[in-house]
């Protein structure tokens, strides 16, 4: 057999890649199904004793196919799948959805839509935050402040339910507005339901910053510095905590973020301890938000009358989801259904970030360190192909994908 034929190690293989290469002696296999894994996901682990020295993430366990499905359905109908990308953050994927598609409309939303829109992202924002932290509890030995915090988290999902009409799946936005107006009288609830989350929250600032188990747990762990973010690019929480203050409210505004305006939460110290303050920091600027929106929310319409067919256009949205930066790029062929959806996830910028403050770690570290990127890996999957016939099996890489759409877009121009 010649060389050419002969079939390399796979640590051969990842050296020739430009990797490190390694033997399957110091290789640990982290996933698919894990303990620590609330998702199927895979990542090798290349060790020197204890100590990682490498992390190669393979992705694509989760797969739906929800891009594709979008095609098949009306526009409205398609608020629904989208929402179901992600429970924690599903208001944040049907926001920016709806938004692209209102950009190809070019419709105007009412002002009071637009603040209760800010209304119930920010609460969606509280309850993601809270169940991250209470998952960082969990994972670093401290259970009682996991159920203490998830405890506090109903009174927040309480408040969605009275809103919407739902804990997770809100199906609440829709083109041109929100499907129903505030209940009555639900301005008291709001106040009160704030003021304890905020008398929680710095409690647990305290607790964070003095408890031995989360500090020795947390301080100094998955550490990571601003010139790092710079080249890796992770967004939300996790570039804030090395002081970079980004955030897609304040930059290009939507709904009424341009007249209530948050205030960006940082941190310097870049490591998971860092994270758990900044975390609650946005909690207390979020309850401030719902609260100034709840006083100075205007009168009038919700919704207006969006048309079943939108006309020929693209438009792209972003918005600042709870674990970062959401993007929708939307385009209309013209009619009741889009010709194309492309989503961009806050994990899939996150997960190169993640694999960096892994390294130099240990194995025990690394269910704290993956909680502290907050995953959603069934938002961030694509696709492996497996092609029947030949009874063969291979990945479509990221760039493969972006080069193959290039690629087809560019002859079905030319043809």
């Amino acid at each position: 057999m010649s060389d050419k034929e002969d079939p390399q190690p796979e640590g051969r293989k990842e050296a020739s890649a430009g990797l490190i290469q390694y033997s399957p002696e110091n290789l640990v296999p982290f996933g698919p199904v894990h303990p620590a894994l609330k998702e199927p996901e895979y990542f090798k682990l290349i060790l020197e004793g204890e100590k990682i020295i490498e992390v190669i993430p393979r992705i694509g366990y989760v797969h739906r196919g929800i891009e594709r499905a979008a095609q098949e359905r009306t526009w409205i109908k398609n608020i629904y799948l989208f929402e179901r990308i992600c429970g924690i953050c599903s208001f944040a994927h049907s926001l920016a959805y709806v938004q692209a598609v209102e950009g190809i409309l070019q419709f105007e939303v009412p002002r009071r839509a637009r603040y209760i829109r800010v209304l119930v992202a920010e609460l969606e924002r509280i309850h993601s935050h809270m169940l991250w932290l209470g998952l960082v509890g969990y994972w670093t030995g401290f259970d009682t402040l996991f159920m203490w915090i998830w405890k506090d988290r109903e009174h927040v999902l309480d408040l969605v339910e009275a809103i919407t009409g739902n804990r997770i799946h809100k199906s609440y936005s829709t083109i041109s507005g929100v499907r129903r107006d505030l209940p009555e009288n639900i301005a008291d609830p709001v106040k009160k339901e704030m003021a304890y989350i905020q008398q929680r929250a710095k409690y647990y600032k305290d607790l964070v910053s003095s408890e031995e188990t989360l500090i020795s747990r947390t301080k100094g762990v998955g550490r990571i510095d601003a010139d790092l973010a710079k080249k890796l690019c992770p967004v939300g929480p996790l570039l804030r905590c090395t002081g970079i203050a980004r955030d897609v409210r304040i930059e290009d505004p939507y709904a009424a973020y341009d007249e209530l305006i948050p205030e960006i939460k940082t941190s310097t110290e870049g490591d998971i301890a860092s994270l758990l303050a900044l975390r609650i920091d946005e909690v207390n600027e979020s309850c401030r938000l719902v609260l100034e929106a709840i006083e100075k929310i205007p009168s009038g319409p919700v919704k207006l009358t969006a048309p079943r067919s939108v006309p020929k256009g693209e438009s792209m949205f972003h918005v600042e989801a709870p674990r970062g930066e959401l993007f929708y790029y939307v385009r209309s062929p013209g009619g009741i259904a889009p010709e194309r959806v492309k989503i961009r996830t806050p994990t899939m910028a996150n997960i190169l970030t993640a694999t960096a403050m892994l390294k130099g770690h240990t194995l025990a570290d690394v269910p704290v360190v993956l909680t502290g990127m907050d995953p959603c890996f069934g938002c961030m999957d694509r696709v492996s192909v497996f092609e029947v016939d030949k009874q063969k099996e291979w990945s479509v890489l990221g760039e493969e994908l972006r080069q193959y759409g290039i690629k087809y877009y560019k002859e079905r121009r030319a043809g």
